[in-house]
């Protein structure tokens, strides 16, 4: 039925749980030697640093116009300085699927019914993709923004789902493949946006749009090999 027969108290009933909506980041602690490890092992420890610090810029622009309940999750712990205003915390779990369980949980506790979670290494990230990926929410249980390497740069749930978290291969091409699958197979509906690129290896690096056009961030790799 169209929203607009549904009168005055269902429409805004709609419209609330419409915007119940959060968007939870991702952010390792910018520490030498413990970011974009792989990339590091071309350009550098301090090569990579730089690389992910400026990632770290493109994700806050990307969510700062963006009028929607965010919360950061730190890998090792909260840097007061960054992300001043939002939500901040610490990831929990023994590995990647763990620490989303736990921040998807701690969501959905918290009374939100749409959530998408993402990384803040997208050198392409924009606001668009979180708000696309909300919307999709709307009619979809789950929704994935597809990596070019085989897994996902965000997720997205209306309910829980705690197995798409539970034994699967993280970092492997096949990720994004299997997690589908089970979803199939539990008759769980689903959708894609996108589909972007991450960087993970100098390969990565060079062939990106954000390293072209940034000359400062070239000029500094280019000094850290002179």
């Amino acid at each position: 039925m169209p929203l607009v027969k549904i009168g005055a108290n269902g429409y805004k009933k709609v419209l609330k749980f419409m915007n119940k909506a959060l968007i939870i980041v991702f952010v390792k602690n910018i520490k030498l030697g413990k970011v974009k490890t792989r990339l590091a092992k071309t350009i550098g420890d301090q090569g990579a640093f730089e690389v992910y610090s400026e990632l770290v810029k493109i994700t806050e622009r990307a969510l700062e116009n963006l009028s929607i309940d965010k919360r950061i999750y730190f890998s090792d712990t909260v840097v007061n300085s960054k992300w001043e205003g939002l939500y901040k915390t610490v990831q929990k779990g023994a590995d990647l699927g763990e620490r989303m369980k736990s921040a998807f949980l701690d969501g959905f506790h918290d009374g939100y019914n749409r959530i998408v979670l993402i990384g803040s290494d997208l050198p392409d990230i924009k606001a668009k993709h979180l708000e696309n990926g909300l919307s999709a929410l709307i009619k979809n249980d789950v929704v994935f923004g597809p990596a070019e390497d085989g897994g996902y740069y965000l997720i997205g749930m209306r309910k829980m789902h705690e197995m798409l978290f539970n034994n699967k291969p993280w970092s492997q091409s096949n990720l994004l493949k299997e997690t589908i699958n089970e979803l199939e197979f539990h008759n769980i509906t689903f959708t894609t946006l996108e589909l972007l690129n991450d960087i993970d290896t100098f390969e990565d690096l060079i062939a990106s749009k954000f390293y072209q056009s940034n000359i400062e961030l070239q000029e500094k790799i280019k000094q850290l090999h002179d």
